[in-house]
């Protein structure tokens, strides 16, 4: 059955003409609406939060059970394109991710929002692998490069998009219809992928599901993500339910290693491990990745929460990181057969340890051309970071092991992007409350300076009790950003201390995993 598969699907023939340029758009716009909204909600959170009586921290759930649903259900893809067949998949997938987005839009609470947000998140997992098995389908052989760049350019911009788009639609209209515009958009992509590729179906196979490894999975990801964003709330420990939590996390993680290592049709192969180049790329990929993921959520929120900042305004700081990632990804991507790939990893990490560092220098009256200058060079870090970090993991495998590399590599890349937002978001509220303390204890009436700003505030007609309240708001603004700050500065050194674990590798010029890198992110 499986050489019947790989017959059918070497009798495709590329499209043509004005066919070819619907179906390319179909596919990148589905692709497009799916990337677009792992960084949509980011700068909306505040406004979410707000209007569903929750706090920011707590608003963080949109973006983490987006990112943690994402990542469990892409090791289904496999499994499910053998069931279903890619093309019919892929259309019930992105019209399943319209109907989501939809519940999204009409959310009245903050747990109705979160579910929408898990199914949403479950169900784009397989459209970004589909979308490149059917991109590349559409292409002769020759011509396959030239495809994965144009996909890569739709994956880069989106994410530079979103924060913009979502700021401008939650200042101009409200935050539902960052969630609505996916409507128009995914049912446009439905139809004229149906239109185009219907009669280009995949073959289809039955295999067995490993369901007792896909609900360890679920289980121990899903609970420590849960620690982690309620660990703050519940004070960590102290309280019985996050003590359950990390139980469940140990016990679950301990048994899915168990049980994957021994199951003959493992969802997780995590034999891969065995090889020294895709544990060094992956772990490398991972741990940057839940770095740089959860300081560009952390921004956002210092922005509009202490700095005055609408959400437009954070959009427009946060979306010239893809100037450059456009410009340089596809130099990248031609010459990462041709360089030692961990020279563009170095300089990758360097650039965003530079990055993190120059906003570690921030203070409350830094301008906008400065927050931007960051964020412009951080896209050469993007450009030199995906492709070649894949292209290190896969490198030296068979070409029947990297589709399950390819899957496990960006499930635990999705995962770190959850974790690094959780992580990131109560280290800042743990080191604000440390500065505050700190700064009240000099703060006091016995403090020339507190004395005279509390006379001026009295001055400007504000009573007593109001110039204590706004003395409170500018010492919070002090203590999250030097919070802020602290956060950056430790990304900086933890992005230069991988740079020696990526030198630990032995890569392999040219082979499957360096033909894969370029589609695979």
């Amino acid at each position: 059955m499986e050489e019947k598969a790989e017959e059918k699907a070497s009798q495709l023939q590329p499209l043509e003409g004005p066919t070819k340029v619907l179906g390319t758009l179909a596919v990148s716009l589905a692709t497009f609406m799916n990337v677009l909204d792992t960084s949509i909600a980011n700068v909306s959170i505040p406004a979410i939060s707000g209007d569903l009586g929750v706090s920011p921290n707590q608003g963080t759930w949109v973006i983490t059970s987006f990112a943690v649903a994402n990542a469990i259900s892409v090791p289904l893809t496999g499994w499910l394109t053998e069931r279903f067949g890619q093309v019919r998949l892929f259309v019930v997938t992105t019209l399943l991710f319209v109907v989501a987005s939809l519940i999204c839009g009409m959310a009245f609470s903050m747990p109705m929002l979160i579910a929408a947000r898990v199914i949403q998140g479950a169900v784009a997992g397989p459209m970004i692998p589909l979308s490149q098995t059917i991109l590349l389908s559409s292409y002769p052989r020759e011509k396959g490069g030239t495809a994965l760049a144009m996909f890569s350019v739709t994956i880069l911009v989106a994410p530079v998009v979103g924060p913009l788009l979502g700021g401008w639609i939650t200042d101009n209209f409200s935050w539902p219809w960052i969630f609505f515009i996916n409507v128009p958009v995914g049912l446009v992509a439905v139809a004229a992928t149906w239109i185009v590729y219907r009669e280009r179906e995949s073959a289809r196979l039955k295999r067995p599901i490993d369901g007792v490894g896909l609900v360890l999975l679920a289980v121990w990801v899903g609970s420590m993500q849960l620690m982690l964003d309620k660990g703050k709330d519940l004070d960590w420990f102290q309280s019985d339910v996050i003590i359950a939590l990390a139980v469940t996390t140990v016990l679950g993680l301990a048994l899915f290693l168990a049980w994957e290592l021994t199951d003959e049709h493992p969802v997780v192969d995590l034999r891969l491990f065995r090889g020294r180049n895709f544990s060094i790329g992956t772990a490398t990929i991972s741990l940057a990745y839940g770095t740089y993921f959860g300081s560009i959520v952390l921004l956002p929120l210092w922005l509009q929460q202490y700095m005055g900042y609408t959400a437009t305004d954070a959009g427009w700081i946060l979306a010239p990181v893809g100037a450059l990632a456009v410009l340089l990804t596809p130099i990248v991507g031609k010459t990462v057969t041709k360089i030692d790939v961990r020279w563009f990893t170095t300089a990758s990490m360097i650039v965003f340890a530079l990055v993190s560092w120059m906003r570690s220098h921030f203070s409350t009256e830094v301008d906008i051309g400065t927050l931007m200058v960051p964020t412009v060079i951080q896209g050469a870090a993007i450009s030199c970071f995906f492709i070649p970090l894949t292209a290190l993991a896969l490198s030296g495998l068979q070409p029947g092991q990297i589709a399950a590399a390819t899957g496990l590599n960006n499930f635990l890349r999705i995962s770190a992007g959850a974790f690094g937002t959780s992580i990131a978001t109560t280290l800042w509220d743990n080191r604000a409350t440390l500065h505050h303390a700190r700064i009240v204890e000099r703060a006091t009436l016995y403090d020339p300076a507190a004395r005279e700003a509390i006379q001026q505030f009295g001055n400007l007609g504000m009573g007593e009790d109001q110039a204590y309240a706004y003395l409170n708001r500018l010492i919070d603004q002090q203590a999250f950003t030097l919070a802020a700050l602290d956060l950056f500065y430790a990304s900086a050194i933890l992005l230069l201390a991988l740079i020696p674990l990526v030198w630990l590798a032995r890569p392999k010029r040219g082979g499957a995993g360096a033909a894969a890198s370029a589609g695979a992110h």
